[in-house]
């Protein structure tokens, strides 16, 4: 085959790249300087999405990693303790910041097969109040997980529980948009279940960068102090929010193309004999136990693809808005015909 002339890149949907429309709206945005609270498209943003999570007030921020380092900054103490599985973003992927910069001790769970720790498990973690002990403060849960989305019910649990004992519940919703669409939900029906949650729009809503801390105002207000402490206050910086905005109008329901399109794939690999899950929503993990891992990255590359092939125990493949119907096409059958060669 012929490398395309575009590469078609499933490394992850923050490869994407802002649209026309969306680069026009970011050109036009009405800025000021945040820092001192006059960017008026940064405070439509923020009220904007905390208006759809059901929450008080909403803190832009460059980064979904500074969004949840800020959120375990401003619910844990130096000596608190938070309960997270072991997969997850906050704990496994984001460089030990709260133990780095906060003290903040984790408490990695196991996953369970539907993404989020065993609530047993969960409460069996919370530590007794006892001075030889961390006190146990938060549980952080993420949603979608590696791509598999959180059933509601399991959030309606989680968050009972965590109100008995006296914890908050802090969500990396990272992707939780991809959750609201696979369930046909709204996004207040999985946020309701949390204290604080973490948006990001340069993932699958397709903006270049940002993220959104959401809460109450009175978390809002603290979280905005340690947003500067870890240098996250921007100036004018509507023109990202700008990006965040026209996301948030145009690029929810079309999430449903990208679940689909993960599906397709999913469907012709199974056929040429990869071994997969079927993916919920945007990402595919192929088991590479009887892959020639190397082999297949050179192929993948002569022939146009990127993908995560050597960094993971599976290789995993993720579908976003710079991939089309037709790239899905292409990229089956560079694959069907890598299982021909061997």
């Amino acid at each position: 085959m012929n490398r395309p002339t575009d590469w078609i890149d499933f490394r992850s949907d923050t490869v994407t790249r802002p649209t026309p429309a969306m680069r026009q709206a970011m050109f036009d945005a009405e800025v000021g300087d945040d820092v001192w609270g006059e960017d008026p498209t940064v405070t439509l943003l923020e009220t904007t999405l905390a208006k759809l999570a059901g929450k008080a007030a909403g803190l832009f921020m460059p980064s979904g990693t500074q969004s949840n380092l800020v959120a375990l900054l401003t619910h844990c103490g130096r000596g608190d303790e938070f309960i997270v599985g072991e997969q997850a973003h906050t704990y496994k992927y984001e460089g030990g910041g709260a133990a780095a910069l906060g003290s903040i001790q984790p408490h990695p769970l196991p996953m369970s097969a539907m993404g989020g720790p065993d609530l047993e498990a969960i409460e069996h973690a919370i530590r007794p109040d006892n001075i030889h002990f961390a006190r146990t403060r938060l549980l952080a849960l993420e949603n979608t997980v590696h791509g598999k989305v959180l059933p509601l019910d399991y959030m309606t649990r989680a968050y009972a529980l965590c109100q008995q004992h006296g914890l908050n519940l802090h969500l990396d919703g990272a992707r939780v948009f991809n959750a609201s669409v696979a369930l046909g939900c709204h996004l207040i029906d999985i946020t309701r279940n949390a204290d604080t949650v973490s948006i990001c729009l340069s993932k699958g809503l397709g903006a270049p960068v940002g993220s959104v801390l959401l809460g109450s105002e009175a978390f809002i207000h603290t979280a905005r102090r340690w947003r500067k402490v870890t240098g996250g206050g921007m100036r004018q910086a509507g023109i990202l929010a700008a990006a965040g905005l026209y996301a948030l109008e145009h690029h929810i329901d079309r999430l449903a193309d990208d679940h689909q399109h993960a599906r397709l794939l999913a469907e012709r690999l199974l056929r040429a004999g990869y071994v997969l899950e079927p993916p919920q929503t945007n990402m595919l993990f192929i088991d590479a136990g009887q892959l020639d891992r190397a082999a297949l990255a050179t192929w993948l590359h002569q022939n146009g693809i990127k993908a995560d092939c050597l960094g993971r125990d599976n290789i995993r493949l993720v579908t976003h808005l710079d991939i089309s119907s037709t790239d899905i096409e292409h990229a089956a059958r560079v694959f069907e015909q890598f299982q021909r060669q061997k």
